[in-house]
């Protein structure tokens, strides 16, 4: 069953050395981020599942251990799912997981295994909704990690230039973040999910079916755009 879970950004500029300068503009999402994290912690999980965005090569599943690095956003930063393990596992945490491991090492979180799933953006909502249901088969008390943006055509700059819809889409998402509102989750339209570039569309349909029976209560943390893309913080327990 879900105990409790945690929904979170995953752009890298979250690290502050990949943000560098401009780190500042994002405590506020990491302040939120780790208060998030607080809630996982304090559901004392059987097993903590981090969902996330991942292309094709990236998908995983990641066992505990699995590493992941920055070096491509030009930072000579390393990160590791977890606990290191007696055996590293080959291939490398997808950019969204490698986010989640810098959030959970900056945490300390030691309080549950830990496994990574990517899932592709392509990924219909009924397979999505299914692999929820399958994660929480597997433990009696788990919890989830939920790394995703939403839009990102909220502004002329944004990497997807400005878009009409972005807004009202953003604000029906953090809305259902922010109520643990399962059915609004599954109703997510994935076309329009992809023509605005929300790479969370999939992970959050994920959750969903992972939180159905839980009778989950959802917190909203933190809701914003600073650089044209739509950022949200939520908790679940």
């Amino acid at each position: 069953m879900l105990v409790a879970a945690a929904v979170c950004p995953c752009p890298p500029l979250l690290v502050p050395d990949v943000a560098a300068g401009a780190a500042s503009e994002m405590d506020a999402a990491r302040a939120a981020c780790s208060d998030a994290l607080g809630v996982l912690a304090a559901a004392r999980p059987d097993r903590l599942v981090v969902v996330g965005p991942a292309e094709q090569s990236g998908r995983g599943p990641h066992p505990e251990g699995t590493r992941g690095s920055f070096r491509g956003f030009g930072v000579n930063l390393d990160v590791r799912l977890g606990r290191d393990t007696a055996a590293v596992p080959e291939g490398a945490l997808p950019p969204s997981l490698a986010v989640a491991a810098w959030l959970l090492e900056r945490t300390g979180w030691s309080d549950a295994p830990i496994e990574g799933l990517g899932v592709g953006e392509p990924l219909a909502a009924e397979r999505c909704i299914e692999v929820g249901r399958d994660i929480v088969a597997h433990a009696e008390r788990v919890a989830l990690l939920v790394m995703g943006d939403a839009s990102a055509c909220r502004t002329l700059k944004a990497p997807g230039y400005l878009d009409e819809r972005a807004a009202p889409f953003d604000a029906e998402v953090a809305r259902a973040l922010g109520a643990a509102d399962v059915a609004a989750l599954k109703a997510l339209d994935a076309e329009l999910a992809y023509e605005l570039k929300a790479s969370g569309r999939a992970p959050w349909q994920v959750l969903a079916g992972a939180a159905e029976g839980a009778d989950l209560g959802g917190a909203l943390l933190y809701e914003d755009a600073p650089y044209g893309v739509g950022y949200v913080v939520a908790a679940w327990s």
